[in-house]
């Protein structure tokens, strides 16, 4: 019964139920031709009613959490942890020449705060904390608050405290 009210209320869930979907699908041979057509309409039509734009082959591990939906971006190519929180306004992006040309990749128990932009070939460690607005050029090593633009590190705490843990698949185990 909960599942069934998420579908029909919630926004965030709903939207990451039909880009799971739409992964799935795509991905089995089946479902490739009856499953996955409907589910890549229903995900095109929920990527412009809450504003949100991730890619169903984008490589995403479980417990992905979106706070609040609305202007998030996220590049097909950019690979996300388990248990990473995104916020609205938050964009993971292409860089298309520099050093760091190439697509985010983002580990396991991460906070992306509002309005924070991870760009290039840039590699945030594990259990990282984002702020609100911070603009990420530079790897971010293991446990660390990152604010500011650019984006600095402030402290070792990490994101204790900010992750919604939705990782069920490690907790039955």
């Amino acid at each position: 019964m909960t599942l069934v009210r998420y579908l029909l209320i919630g926004g965030s869930f709903k939207y990451n139920f039909w880009m799971r979907t739409c992964r799935f699908a795509k991905c089995n041979n089946i479902l490739k031709f009856t499953v996955f057509p409907f589910a890549r309409i229903m995900l095109h039509r929920l990527t412009y009613k809450f504003g949100i734009s991730i890619a169903c082959a984008t490589e995403i591990g479980s417990g992905f959490y979106i706070g609040h939906f609305g202007g998030i971006v996220v590049h097909s190519k950019t690979v996300i942890g388990k248990n990473c929180n995104i916020s609205q306004g938050v964009t993971l992006g292409q860089a298309n020449r520099g050093k760091n040309k190439g697509y985010p990749t983002i580990g396991d128990n991460v906070y992306i705060g509002p309005g924070a932009k991870i760009v290039g070939a840039v590699k945030i460690g594990n259990n990282v904390a984002i702020g609100a607005n911070c603009v990420v050029t530079k790897d971010i090593p293991d446990d660390s608050v990152v604010v500011g633009v650019p984006g600095r590190v402030i402290s070792q705490e990490g994101s204790e405290g900010y992750v919604v843990r939705t990782d069920y698949e490690n907790k039955l185990k």
